[in-house]
């Protein structure tokens, strides 16, 4: 069972609280909870939400984390949870100057929760909603059985990612339909028989007349494009146009609702950990630090910092940005003025006086997402200062290599990886395809290929759904193609490219 913090733990709270919020960070009250290494695993395996609903996959990522502590591979030292409160775990058998790091870093995470535009449209009381969804699902596994309530959850979170990651921050003008004027107004009107004036009224009468009309009108809108622009929400029009049970509809409204909340979290990822992971360090080696644990947190916090082959590390990437943010508004090292200067050794003893820094970091936290923050503060001195580089697998040697050092390939692979999350744009482009209640989905194809076998597996879940023939525009070794899956097996073929 959990437990709440032992008296000299809640004054260290306090303490480093003060701290944080003289150094300018705000907050919401932070709750904090300890667990031994089981519980915290438990806990991590539901992302933080040990309320939510069951699946399979909570037990699978339970046992590979509990696997990973047993073995000494990986430890988890902290959590935290975008809420009001906020609340966040220890690990018990933590020394106390890893308390005091997580407790720092947690509050630098509370006030990017708090602040981040990102997060400004999220649930502020999503572990009240999580344990609700949990409710709900669990009702619906007593009603219409634990393997088919499953089954259907599985294949909503196979889906999970065709979600608008922008659209929580676009306002559109409410939808009202047009009005019909003479001029824009559709209507068709039917063929009439040839006859004499006083025989029309008998030949071609008024009613028969309207009921053609009507189904001539019915087919005009059937042959319209259903959606009228392409729809990156997939499971928006799924909840609003499959036909779906209740219940099912209520489930994929849940996975959708979750998908939500979780996505500004992946948005921010760089950003978040590495405002953390700067106030964090600040605050220890300003503020808290006893010189007998300096070896332990130099330690604990350099392998938290730590870049390994083939992986991008946010914790470093992030802080080290901040901190360069930081020194560059301190020393007034951007604007026209810098950029023109092409004189290596004023530009090394470049210093303004501004100290400007600490205000820039803060109004950057507020603004920005990774996408943003890396386009507008990634530089080409902060590339070779750091030794980033692109790198690709050579066939021919069996191992990865360098491919580039240049800043714009660099940056340029960066974003594209944080594009969409580096997962494929895939939107609703027809639902009525050949008038037969088909679905077309569209791959904006930007060089990447999609896994076919996901892809595959995919059209299925949504087919499920759909209840009807679902076909995918993407391209296969660059080659434009139609996959299809109608309920019973796969085919692919050959499209006219655009």
């Amino acid at each position: 069972m959990p437990h709440t913090l032992t008296p000299d733990l809640r004054a260290l709270q306090k303490e480093i609280e003060h701290h944080a919020r003289a150094y300018g960070l705000d907050f919401f009250e932070i709750v904090y909870e300890v667990l031994d290494w089981e519980e915290i695993n438990e806990v991590a395996a539901y992302g933080g939400y040990p309320t939510r609903y069951p699946h399979w996959r909570f037990g699978m990522e339970y046992i590979e984390l509990s696997r990973s502590y047993a073995y000494g591979l990986s430890k988890i030292y902290e959590m935290v949870i975008n809420n009001d409160p906020t609340y966040a775990y220890l690990l018990a058998a933590n020394h106390l100057v890893d308390q005091k790091l997580v407790m720092a870093h947690v509050c630098g995470h509370g006030d990017f929760f708090k602040h981040n535009f990102s997060f400004a449209h999220t649930n502020r009381k999503m572990v009240d909603e999580m344990a609700n969804h949990a409710a709900r699902i669990r009702r619906y596994m007593e009603l219409h059985g634990e393997e088919e309530v499953e089954t259907f959850l599985d294949r909503c979170l196979s889906l999970d990612n065709l979600i608008d990651y922008n659209a929580p921050y676009i306002k559109r003008q409410r939808w009202e339909p047009p009005h019909d004027t003479e001029e824009d107004a559709v209507r068709v009107e039917p063929k009439k028989l040839r006859a004499k004036e006083y025989m029309d009224e008998y030949i071609n009468p008024a009613d028969a007349l309207e009921a053609e009309r009507r189904r001539l009108e019915e087919e005009h809108r059937r042959q319209e494009n259903f959606p009228p622009r392409p729809e990156k929400d997939v499971m928006l029009f799924l909840l609003d146009h499959a036909p779906l049970r209740n219940w099912e509809r209520d489930v994929l409204g849940i996975v959708r609702e979750e998908a939500y909340y979780f996505a500004p979290q992946g948005r921010t990822k760089i950003m978040n950990e590495g405002w953390a992971s700067y106030w964090h360090s600040k605050i220890m080696t300003e503020k808290l630090l006893d010189p007998s644990e300096l070896i332990d947190y130099a330690d604990h916090h350099s392998g938290t910092m730590a870049t390994y082959p083939g992986r991008l590390n946010p914790y470093k990437l992030g802080i080290e940005l901040w901190r360069d943010i930081e020194e560059r508004w301190d020393k007034g090292r951007h604007g026209p003025d810098w950029e023109a200067c092409d004189d290596y050794h004023a530009r090394q003893n470049w210093d303004t006086g501004a100290r400007e820094g600490r205000a820039k970091i803060f109004e950057v936290r507020r603004h920005y997402n990774d996408v943003t923050f890396l386009d507008e503060f990634l530089t080409p001195d902060f590339v070779r200062k750091h030794g980033l580089f692109t790198y690709d697998y050579n066939p021919m040697t069996g191992q990865y290599v360098i491919t580039d050092r240049d800043f714009k390939a660099v940056k340029e692979k960066l974003l594209f990886s944080l594009t969409n999350f580096g997962q494929p744009w895939i939107e609703v482009v027809d639902a009525n395809f050949l008038n037969r209640g088909e679905l077309v989905l569209s791959h904006r194809y930007e060089g990447v290929p999609l896994k076919l076998d996901l892809a595959r597996e995919t059209l299925e879940n949504v087919h499920h759904l759909w209840k009807r023939p679902v076909h995918l525009e993407t391209y296969v070794n660059d080659e434009p193609v139609v996959m299809s899956y109608d309920g019973v097996e796969h085919s692919s073929e050959a499209r006219a490219d655009g």
